[in-house]
């Protein structure tokens, strides 16, 4: 059973960073691509970065670029979310996601709150 821990959120002021982190287990990590998704109040969820299973190939959604780094340690098992330059708009609930083996797997989530 693949399982998706989230760590990292909080509340942190408009220009700020975060570090998040996602710890897996339960599926042969780095054989597979990585995603982080958010979700605002009221919005579906979107997609704001990926990055390939060897972590040579890192992508990011337009508002994010330049801003957010993915990065992974496959000896560890973790996938992170380097955030700098917070925005209000930034604030969602993230989640990290794998499509393994056997279908979708979410993490729990972690929220992030950023303040004007």
């Amino acid at each position: 059973q693949v399982e998706l821990v989230e760590s990292g959120g909080g509340l942190v002021q408009s220009g700020g960073s975060l570090n998040l982190s996602c710890a897996a287990s339960g599926l042969a990590f780095s054989n597979y691509p990585m995603r982080w998704y958010r979700q605002a109040p009221g919005k579906e969820r979107e997609l704001v970065a990926g990055i390939s299973p060897d972590g040579s190939t890192p992508s990011y959604e337009d508002s994010v670029k330049g801003r957010f780094t993915i990065s992974r340690d496959n000896d560890k098992n973790t996938v992170s979310l380097e955030m700098k330059n917070l925005k209000p708009e930034d604030t969602a609930v993230y989640y990290c996601y794998v499509r393994g083996r056997r279908g979708n797997s979410w993490g729990q989530g972690t929220q992030v709150t950023v303040s004007s």
